[in-house]
């Protein structure tokens, strides 16, 4: 009878374990993960990143152009192209915003930039995941 119970008991056990140690990989995933950022226009249309760069010489910024990010973005889309759906955007000068991605809170901010280890809902990549600013297609 002993045997039977401690068989049973190391089958609970070991059971546990493997449930507990899925549950936290999956919290992890969906804490942290990667983002992708680009300077685009209103809709979603890869500018140049000194037009979000509110300390350019050149430009003294206005409406209309966001920092758009997703964990689905990669490096390498260049401007006039058409970021594919899915993420999310705030306003370029936006330095809540900045600061919670980890970006600098004011200056530019070069397109393809990923940022690693960023808090977030994480891989879903849904729009106003972030909480801030305007929601982007």
């Amino acid at each position: 009878m002993n045997r039977r119970m401690s068989s049973r008991s190391v089958s609970l056990t070991s059971t546990f374990l493997l449930l507990a140690a899925g549950g936290a990989a999956a919290c992890d995933n969906d804490r942290y993960h990667n983002e992708g950022f680009y300077c685009a226009d209103e809709n979603g249309v890869i500018v140049d990143e000194d037009l979000c760069d509110d300390n350019y010489h050149g430009y003294r910024g206005g409406g209309g152009y966001y920092i758009y990010h997703s964990p689905s973005y990669r490096s390498g889309y260049t401007v006039g192209q058409k970021l594919p759906s899915g993420g999310s955007r705030f306003a370029y000068n936006d330095s809540a915003s900045r600061s919670t991605y980890g970006l600098p809170s004011t200056g530019r901010v070069g397109n393809g930039t990923v940022k690693t280890g960023v808090v977030g809902k994480g891989g879903s990549g849904g729009k106003g995941s972030s909480g801030h600013g305007t929601s982007g297609g």
